[in-house]
């Protein structure tokens, strides 16, 4: 019989994390075969991406599976823990409450402002001379 999997994704500028939460041990494997601290460089970023395991207290009960591509690698954190955190609510909706009030619900939706034309960048302007 195939082993129950709760699948989310999580969002942050330009990163996102495709999240799959299976029942287990608590490891968290990134892009196939990396752990939180080969990729990430451990410290703070494990910090971030186990954020939400901690304060619903489900941090040995699941392992993680994600595949984490685009922006840059503490973006890519962040996303991966709006990713896990929306996979913790398809597991149990009882955890919104104290997610939502740790803000990990949230999608940060800042993003780099594109390039205009006739411009020198989002906003900055060409100088302007008058002879």
């Amino acid at each position: 019989m195939a082993e129950q999997s709760y699948y989310a994704t999580g969002k942050r500028k330009t990163a996102i994390a495709r999240v799959w939460l299976k029942p287990g041990s608590g490891k968290i494997q990134l892009n196939k075969k990396l752990t939180v601290e080969d990729y990430f460089g451990g410290g703070f970023s494990r910090q971030v991406v186990e954020k939400p395991l901690i304060i619903t207290e489900t941090l040995n009960k699941y392992d993680v599976v994600a595949t984490v591509r685009g922006g840059g690698k503490s973006a890519q954190a962040e996303a991966l823990r709006h990713g896990i955190s929306r996979a913790l609510l398809v597991v149990d909706a009882e955890h919104r409450g104290t997610m939502k009030k740790a803000g990990l619900l949230t999608r940060d939706p800042r993003m780099k402002e594109r390039k205009k034309y006739g411009r020198k960048g989002a906003r900055a302007k060409f100088q302007f001379s008058k002879r």
